[in-house]
């Protein structure tokens, strides 16, 4: 069996396992138990000699939300404890750079924060769950990062890992499809869309398919190796970019597009003039596509999503709140910045602090705010690591096309759904890859579209 046919019968296995998960929701548990048992298993058998890891992480991370929407997963974050397993077997069998040393500063950083939370939080409270909850995160980003950094792979590598994000989103679109068929029957209002979500947050839904978006378009535009490939990922991006955009739930699929317009950016940067003529009616093409989409979602909605872009309520008037009540989220932890900026409040403490004070009861959707409520100035220390080395490491991995677009969705994600998933450090550390070109990617290629 050749690639293509086994590529394409995986997309339609993944259809099809969107179907089971619909019709018989008591099997996810199964697939939420046989799904890291068949990634560790892959990288045991091949001693992660091409960089499996990279591979069964990326498939984790894109399953994430349909196993949390069809309560698949034995626990809430079992995605970031797999990614972290992963990336430390493989490290077990390849050795890891040292200079991602300055991530050991980083956690290091994070260290007393934790310690201040076991002395303040609450008696009644949960300390390891409020803990782990907060500081999950940032550990999958540090573990991941320990495997990536430096880490050498080829240009192509990128088919597999994109390939390996993009098929549980096949399965996730064919749920949404389901559970949702007629968007117009259950869209009545500019919030947030549970019903178009397959009944989950559609903070972390739109998310996934934002990711989603881009990662058809990278398919499009470089692995795609036949007209019908072609089609194929143009098609879904189509008809990921729609069902993002009907969860009315903005921040995921704004993020896909920037990545989209950066990839766009440099892609054109690195491409000879022959190609750059075909780039530009690649964006003309792709202009009219998405005001297709864009049309057919507000057809689909009423007109409802032109308010909630446009931030009015269903009559058409301006809302006072932009962010859904993030705002006042994010100030709380701002002013607990201010009364603690040495070393914060503690981690876990400013869920707790905010209910004291304001009655607001909510965990943080700004990961930024929140390391500096809870961390105070080594807060600062942490997110300065975390903003400048990818940055720096950009200026001698120039053929890393994906760093800028991956390094966006990180900071942009963690900005509007602080890291409950595990995508965002998860693909944080992917900037860190270090890649060469075995050959000129397709782009440079008469055969680019």
């Amino acid at each position: 069996m050749n690639r293509k046919i086994t590529y394409n019968t995986l997309i339609l296995a993944h259809i099809g396992l969107g179907i089971v998960l619909y019709a018989l929701g008591f099997l996810s548990k199964l697939f939420g138990i046989l799904i890291p048992i068949v990634g560790l298993v892959y990288i045991m058998r091949t001693q992660n000699k091409n960089n499996q890891v990279l591979v069964a992480c990326s498939y984790i991370v894109g399953s994430e939300v349909l196993m949390r929407m069809t309560n698949g997963n034995i626990s809430h974050d079992l995605a970031k404890y797999i990614v972290i397993i992963y990336c430390l077997m493989g490290a077990f069998y390849s050795s890891v750079s040292k200079k991602n040393a300055i991530y050991l500063l980083f956690l290091l950083v994070l260290m007393p924060g934790v310690y201040i939370g076991t002395t303040v939080l609450n008696f009644d409270t949960n300390m390891r769950k409020a803990i782990i909850f907060n500081i999950l995160g940032e550990i999958t980003l540090f573990i991941s990062v320990f495997y990536c950094y430096d880490r050498q792979i080829k240009f192509k590598d990128f088919e597999y890992i994109l390939k390996s994000f993009a098929l549980p989103i096949i399965s996730i679109l064919t749920y949404l499809f389901l559970h949702t068929p007629s968007v117009r029957d259950v869209v009545t209002g500019t919030s947030s869309n549970f019903q178009t979500s397959g009944g989950f947050g559609p903070n972390q839904v739109s998310t996934i398919l934002g990711l989603g978006m881009f990662i058809f378009f990278a398919l499009f535009l470089f692995f795609s190796k036949t007209k019908k490939q072609q089609l194929l990922h143009l098609g879904l991006l189509l008809i990921v970019s729609y069902r993002g955009i009907v969860t009315f739930s903005r921040g995921g699929v704004i993020t896909g597009l920037i990545m989209i317009l950066v990839l766009f950016v440099l892609t054109y940067r690195y491409s000879n003039n022959k190609a750059k003529s075909k780039i530009v009616l690649l964006i003309i093409g792709a202009l009219l596509l998405g005001s297709l989409t864009w049309s057919y979602s507000v057809i689909q909605t009423g007109g409802l999503i032109e308010n909630r872009y446009a931030n009015q309520d269903a009559r058409g008037r301006e809302k006072e709140d932009r962010l859904g009540g993030r705002e006042q989220i994010a100030m709380t932890e701002l002013q607990m910045f201010w009364d603690n900026p040495l070393l914060g409040i503690g981690v876990g403490k400013n869920k707790e602090f905010r209910e004291e004070e304001t009655g607001i009861v909510a965990a943080s959707h700004n990961e930024v705010t929140r390391l500096l409520a809870e961390h105070g100035s080594l807060g600062i220390l942490a997110l300065l690591i975390l903003v400048f080395v990818p940055l720096l490491s950009a200026f001698e991995n120039k053929q890393n096309l994906f760093l800028l677009p991956f390094y966006l969705f990180w900071a942009l994600t963690i900005n509007h759904a602080a890291m409950r998933l595990a995508a965002p450090a998860f693909i944080y550390a992917l900037t860190l890859l270090k890649v060469n070109f075995d050959e000129e990617p397709s782009v440079h290629r008469e055969q680019i579209i």
